[in-house]
């Protein structure tokens, strides 16, 4: 597993400042200054969720229990590219298991991880709808189906250049 560095910037920090300033007293302040902050930072790393403790008066075991209960915030930086692998029973039946090996190996990192680079996160998903595409990979939104793993280079190659 990659150790992750934050590496926040002064705007950054004076934008989550002033959503902690705007929600300051108010109840369920929590909830909204996650969600900000989740859109300054694309994640919640550790020295956020410290900062929005302190911010609002509240006990950092609450900022990170709220953080981890629900699922669309992350404590891990996500990708400028994120890579979603369907390993739901018709996607898996079909192989994708191997193309999540592939999407992998091509990117040097595993499952629930970023490059070094942050160009892309990989994540895995349970169906996603798209059945008689099987195996289905997802790049951003758009669905690559009836995949191999041969496919995987090609794929990410149109990813690469930006």
């Amino acid at each position: 597993m990659t150790q992750d560095i934050f590496e926040g910037t002064e705007e950054q920090a004076a934008a989550l400042k002033s959503c902690i300033e705007s929600h300051r007293g108010e109840e369920g302040a929590l909830m909204p200054v996650l969600h900000e902050a989740q859109n300054i930072y694309g994640y919640l790393p550790a020295e956020v969720q410290t900062v929005i403790a302190e911010g609002l008066g509240v006990p950092l075991a609450e900022v990170y229990g709220v953080a981890t209960f629900y699922s669309h915030f992350s404590l891990k930086p996500k990708g400028k590219h994120k890579v979603s692998v369907c390993l739901g029973t018709a996607c898996y039946v079909k192989g994708s298991d191997k193309i999540l090996e592939a999407v992998e190996k091509e990117l040097g990192v595993s499952c629930g991880e970023c490059t070094p680079d942050r160009k892309f996160s990989i994540e895995s998903c349970r169906c996603v709808g798209a059945c008689g595409l099987a195996p289905v990979m997802i790049v951003d939104e758009e669905v690559y189906g009836k995949l191999t793993p041969k496919d995987v280079p090609d794929v990410l190659d149109k990813y690469m250049g930006d």
